[in-house]
Parts: C-alpha cells; structure tokens; sequence
C-alpha cells in the first residue's frame, strides 16, 4: 500500500523533533506519582513535568495503546483506522472525536489543541504535509512516535511492545496499568503453543501486483511469525524494513507454506487469495497448491496490545494445518 511505503521512507528521512506522550483527567493528573518524567523515543529526549492534557493519536495502534491504559478520557482526537477497533474498546473510541478518517491536515489537528500527538507510523508525522515533529514542536506539541518506526535500532520484538506500552503508561501517569497490560501480554505468550518440527515458511501478503508488498525483518510481524511457529520468508530479503517490497520470482523461490494474508481496507481477504490462486506464475507455490492461508488483520501485526493475542491466534492456524 502507498501509504506505508511512504512511512517506510518518511522514517529514515523526516528530522527528529520532541517526542512524548500525554494526559490522563484532571484528578489523576493531581495525584500522579513519578514526575518529572524523562524518557528517550526515536533519539528524542523529553521531560514531562507533569502528564500531558490533550493528546491526538494517528494510527489505529497508537489509539489502542491509549485505550488499553484506560485513557480515552484524555483523548482529544484520533485519526486513521486500518480496520475495526477490538470490541473492548469500541464503546470508549466513540467517546472519541474522529479528526479524519485518514490523516488531518496540520489546521485540523492544531483545531483540536493538542498539547500531544502520538504517531503510529511516520507518515503520521509528514513533513511535507505540515505535520513534522519540528513543526509541532515549534507550536508547543510534544510527540511520540512508535518504536517499530524508528529509523535507527534492531529488529523489533514482543520486548519493544511491552517497552512501548510501558512508556506511554509512565508518561501518562498511569505506570500500574502499563504493568498489569504487560503481565497478562507476557502470560499470553508463554501459552502460545507453535506448531512442532521446522518452522513453517510464511509469506505475508499485505497487498500489491507488480510487486508483492509483505513484512521484512526489523518489524514486530516478523517476531509474530517467528513465536507462532513459523519463519518469515522474507526476513533476510528485507532486513532493515518493517514493511517492504519484494519481487513475485522470489516469493515463488522462496517456496511458503503458508501465505499469510493482512485483512484490512477496501480489498477483502477473498480477493487477495482470489489474486494469488489465478496468478499462473505462483501456480508452483506449495501454499498456493494446497490452498493454505492463514488471516490476520493489519493492525495485529504491528507494534501494539494485539501482539501477542496475534501469535496466538497464527499459531493456531498453522497448527490446524497451515502449510503442512
């Protein structure tokens, strides 16, 4: 998709501005324990002295971190839904108003008064859209951008989600909920059961014809595929990248098992595998052979509280027969 290739390219080109988080109602806000709070994101140091008041969240994962911590309250807006929010969560989003059903221009959000913006992607944070990290800075807007999207570090993992989740608790005030998220997470993966043997070889299919555009190796989807019992073809391929392209030769040398499809947006799971089954020249793909998929919406597979319900869930597909 369009979009995410330009926040792949966004992340390793738009300059480094203030970088934070933000606030819970005024009554937590009175009796919050451990500020002044510093913390490090993407390379950017910032203090809070107290938590933010009015926080905007772009990205469907970044608004379900601060719906998971109990925040909505301190939620002045939110932008760009992947696909439908969780049930638990759907009943605090509404309390939410909606800036944009994609990304707002920068007088919308600075409409909403923000004193904080928390960025899924970097193309949350365009600069050629008005929306730069230095722009808002310089309006007084602190912002955070979530860590799979730095455009420094090492690959991603289920430790970085629990980091993430934990960061913007702190910065919050709302450290205790951070904890109690993470120990649940971490007891939801430890009873992930990945299928036995070898790792089944996954391609994820996000989208794309000329060329098939899936996960690489630095995102969290790779780290998903990997405790869910599979191994992500194209992890070597795409080192660096979260997200990437890569050619239709290769998926068909690479030989998945498994294709792992990312449902979201305006073309249905049923079209992708409808795509994939009359390409002739996948015909020799043994997940294509033996009609094998498995199904995971978009926002499981990037670094956010679906995490680890995501391994549970693709291991069981694998499991059930997924590329065996």
């Amino acid at each position: 998709m369009s979009w995410r290739r330009a926040a792949l390219a966004a992340a390793l080109l738009f300059p480094l501005a203030s970088c934070t988080t933000r606030a819970e109602p005024e009554a937590a806000r009175a009796t919050a324990p451990g500020f002044p709070y510093t913390v490090t994101n993407c390379g950017v140091t910032t203090t809070f002295t107290e938590p933010p008041k009015r926080a905007v969240t772009m990205n469907q994962h970044a608004t379900e971190v601060m719906l998971a911590l109990g925040l909505a309250k301190s939620l002045a807006g939110t932008a760009y839904l992947d696909d439908a929010v969780l049930p638990r969560y759907a009943a605090d989003y509404r309390s939410v108003p909606v800036l944009a059903a994609q990304y707002p221009s920068y007088e919308k959000l600075l409409a909403a008064n923000p004193d904080y913006v928390y960025g899924g992607y970097a193309s949350a944070f365009a600069a050629g859209e008005g929306r730069g990290r230095e722009a808002l800075a310089k309006s007084g807007i602190k912002t955070r951008l979530n860590v799979e999207n730095c455009p420094k570090g090492p690959a991603t993992t289920m430790d970085d989600v629990y980091q993430e989740v934990r960061e913007v608790g702190r910065t919050f005030g709302v450290p205790e909920r951070a904890e109690a998220w993470v120990k649940e997470a971490e007891a939801t993966n430890a009873k992930a059961t990945p299928t036995g043997g070898a790792p089944v070889p996954v391609f994820v299919y996000d989208s794309g014809d000329k060329t098939a555009f899936t996960v690489g190796g630095k995102g969290i989807g790779n780290d998903i595929v990997r405790r869910a019992g599979g191994r992500n073809v194209f992890a070597d391929d795409l080192k660096g990248a979260s997200f990437g392209d890569a050619s239709w030769e290769n998926v068909v040398a690479r030989a998945p098992r498994t294709i792992l499809i990312l449902d979201y947006g305006g073309t249905s799971v049923e079209a992708k595998k409808k795509r994939l089954r009359d390409d002739p020249a996948l015909a020799s793909v043994p997940a294509v052979k033996n009609d094998s998929f498995a199904v995971l919406p978009l926002s499981d597979m990037v670094t956010g509280v679906r995490a680890p319900g995501a391994v549970t869930k693709l291991a069981a597909q694998l499991r059930a027969g997924a590329g065996q």
